[in-house]
């Protein structure tokens, strides 16, 4: 299991029509603030602010096409303008479990990432696919 230790942030919230909203710097647009989305918004900015990885360089909620269905990924770092690692969050509540993995290698099918990460905030795993096995990641990888 990845601890990781959330950087402080000063968020952006408003509430509209009584629902919250936060701003997302990287879709730059207001999101309804849900539970899974306060889990991707800290796991982006510990990305950008601890692990230094280039905020122009990662993806968040995009489409992809997935034989017949349409997906959409939480989070994706690039390098060499190829998917470099794949972020699935849930909200707090969420199990990390066997569903959420089938769910992020379904996403490796199309991206074919090195990285894989699961995360609900409080339990984060991650994995290193290397010669077509998974190797368990303690720390996420420097971004060289």
């Amino acid at each position: 299991m990845i601890i990781l230790n959330y950087p402080s942030y000063p968020f952006k919230i408003q509430s509209v029509e009584g629902k919250d909203q936060i701003f997302d710097p990287f879709r730059k647009s207001w999101i309804l603030l849900t539970p899974e989305e306060w889990v991707r918004q800290n796991l982006l900015q510990y990305l950008v602010q601890i692990c230094n990885y280039p905020a122009a360089l990662i993806a968040v909620e995009k489409t992809i096409q997935l034989g017949e269905l349409k997906k959409r990924f939480d989070i994706v770092v690039y390098k060499n303008d190829t998917p470099w690692m794949i972020i699935e969050c849930k909200e707090a509540k969420v199990e990390i479990s066997d569903k959420t993995f089938m769910q992020i290698l379904q996403y490796q099918q199309v991206l074919t990432a090195t990285y894989l990460i699961m995360s609900n905030g409080h339990s984060t795993y991650g994995a290193k696919i290397e010669s077509g096995k998974l190797q368990a990641l303690q720390n996420f990888p420097e971004y060289l």
